[in-house]
């Protein structure tokens, strides 16, 4: 005997058809996070920055400032050193160990100059490792 639904009773929820969608993984953007900020030593400001800095091969600290919208000495207490103490950003371009090549290419004195920053490869994984649980390609681990 089918059980019928009482009165009053409404459904909790109806999804959409997968035809009509065309990307839904951003609502695991929220749980990805947490499990990032919660299982690495990032906070999720840092994760943004490093989600930020991703496609760049080298930047300057002025030029970042400005992409990102953020105060220059601001953008570096609160983002570039910490990371760059916990080795997710390093020095790419640094006076103190130019080749004949970086002068070649950056054309500046060794007095004048501006050190240009990049992300390791430890911060590339663990940005991918991030992509990847937002797409569903791995597990999202939500800390305890």
């Amino acid at each position: 005997m089918k059980k019928r639904p009482q009165k009053g009773k409404f459904r909790d929820f109806k999804m959409r058809k997968e035809l009509w969608l065309n990307k839904g993984y951003l609502k695991y953007l929220r749980l990805a996070t947490r499990d990032i900020v919660g299982n690495y030593d990032v906070s999720e400001s840092e994760l943004n920055f490093m989600l930020f800095i991703y496609d760049y091969e080298f930047f300057t600290m002025d030029h970042i400032s400005e992409a990102y919208f953020y105060n220059r000495i601001k953008l570096a207490q609160r983002l570039m050193y910490p990371l760059q103490r916990k080795n997710y950003i390093y020095k790419y371009y640094d006076r103190l160990s130019p080749t004949s090549y970086e002068e070649a290419i950056f054309n500046e004195s060794k007095w004048k100059y501006k050190v240009r920053y990049a992300l390791t490869q430890k911060a590339r994984l663990l940005v991918q490792k991030y992509y990847r649980k937002i797409e569903g390609q791995e597990q999202i681990n939500i800390p305890a």
